[in-house]
């Protein structure tokens, strides 16, 4: 299904208490899986843990601009700051995410270094060459056309810039699914397409991209999965009372709760990997 951004916005509008109950928001300012990596130690860990090796892949300097495409609440973005410097710019198609980004930079006085908007990634209006980072943390899932997306960031980033991202992944161009997980999760979701890594890299360098690499994480991320499957399942009766109550809630706050269920057992099917990526804008030089 192609999900219009009218749609991705009503997503995010409708579960954004779910997200503050059962991913802890308001404490960790994240939507994405947490990463499992050797020294991780909490649930919390994990999900600071994912944008460090974004962070570390990225290599900021403080003097770099920064575009978080897809920020939710800026969480990452205020993270991308502290551990660096850098100014960071944040868009999402959510009012409540922006509204919610932009109090928490005025209460830390942070707003010269982080500015949130409503804008749509694949249409920025941002002025060519103006970022040195393009940063997507599960992102690019909405978008049907991931060329699209690639060719925008190609225009916004400075020669020799960065385009660093996690997200999902087939794990297979022409796999089965004959319980139709992937479709099930990614429809109660608003997730336009997910397609494999080895496709997802054909079209990254069909757009000018270079030095492209990927690291798979799917393992580090098995934890999470089984969590938001296990919160899942403990909201599903709440959902429902919900429903019966409020028939008129959009469906996505109706059917949310299951796409944590259908993305768990698709891990467990092996229909889907979660990859860091990393490629370059060539420098003009």
């Amino acid at each position: 299904m192609a999900y219009l951004p009218n749609d991705i916005k009503d997503y995010y509008e409708s579960t954004h208490v779910h997200y503050k109950k059962w991913w802890k928001l308001d404490q960790h300012l994240a939507l994405h899986y947490g990463v499992w990596t050797p020294e991780v130690k909490s649930f919390a860990e994990s999900i600071k843990n994912t944008n460090q090796i974004m962070l570390d892949a990225a290599q900021l300097e403080a003097n770099h601009e920064v575009l978080d495409a897809g920020c939710g609440v800026g969480g990452a973005a205020f993270f991308i700051h502290q551990s660096t410097g850098a100014k960071v710019t944040g868009i999402s198609l959510s009012p409540t995410q922006i509204n919610m980004a932009n109090e928490l930079a005025q209460k830390h006085k942070l707003e010269s270094k982080l500015n949130f908007q409503l804008r749509d990634y694949l249409k920025s209006e941002f002025p060519k060459e103006s970022f040195d980072l393009v940063w997507a943390c599960e992102s690019i899932c909405h978008a049907k056309d991931k060329k699209e997306f690639f060719l925008e960031v190609h225009r916004i980033l400075k020669p020799g810039g960065k385009l660093v991202l996690v997200d999902y992944f087939k794990t297979k161009d022409d796999q089965k699914d004959p319980n139709q997980w992937i479709k099930k999760w990614l429809d109660t979701w608003a997730i336009a397409r997910i397609i494999s890594l080895r496709l997802f890299k054909t079209e990254l360098e069909s757009t000018g991209f270079t030095q492209v690499r990927s690291t798979n994480y799917t393992q580090e991320i098995y934890k999470s999965s089984r969590f938001m499957y296990l919160a899942s399942l403990a909201g599903a009766l709440p959902t429902k009372l919900y429903k019966l109550y409020n028939p008129k809630a959009s469906k996505f706050s109706q059917s949310h709760y299951k796409g944590g269920i259908y993305q768990f057992r698709a891990l467990k099917d092996q229909l889907w990997e979660y990859h860091l990526v990393v490629a370059h804008k060539a420098d003009k030089s």
